[in-house]
């Protein structure tokens, strides 16, 4: 299991996450390997803001709808 909690409140809402380019490689749960561990929850994180921010698009209400709330 991927942990990477210790990155999560350095993540900018952005989709960024700053790290360091240490060789220290590391092995997502699909057994995809990354520089480092930082490097790997970045990636993981854009992925995860990329799914939230579909799923918010798909769930908005068109301008006429939002009018009548």
């Amino acid at each position: 299991q991927d942990d990477c909690s210790e990155f999560r409140s350095q993540f900018e809402a952005g989709g960024r996450l700053s790290c360091t380019r240490e060789n220290a490689p590391v092995r997502d749960a699909s057994g995809r390997q990354h520089t480092n561990k930082c490097l790997m929850c970045a990636e993981k994180f854009k992925k995860e803001a990329q799914r939230g921010g579909g799923t918010l698009q798909r769930n908005k209400l068109p301008p006429s709808e939002r009018t009548k709330q």
